[in-house]
């Protein structure tokens, strides 16, 4: 049985991953870009999606403990 606090820590896992993994790839990229190196672009902006990806993925494992139960 999924508890309350299972998807507690499912939010503060995927808020931790996915702002470590958003904050490294728009830190990286601002960085080139402040630089005038174009390439930065590249690393900003996918930086929001692959933080949400995370959460999903987080998500999806939980919930497929779920169905099992």
């Amino acid at each position: 049985m999924i508890k309350r606090s299972d998807i507690i820590w499912l939010g503060i896992s995927s808020a931790v991953s996915g702002g470590l993994v958003a904050g490294l790839l728009l830190g990286l990229g601002l960085a080139l870009a402040g630089n005038g190196q174009p390439i930065g672009l590249l690393f900003i902006v996918p930086a929001t999606p692959i933080a949400g990806g995370i959460g999903w993925l987080l998500a999806r494992r939980l919930a497929r403990q779920l169905a099992t139960q």
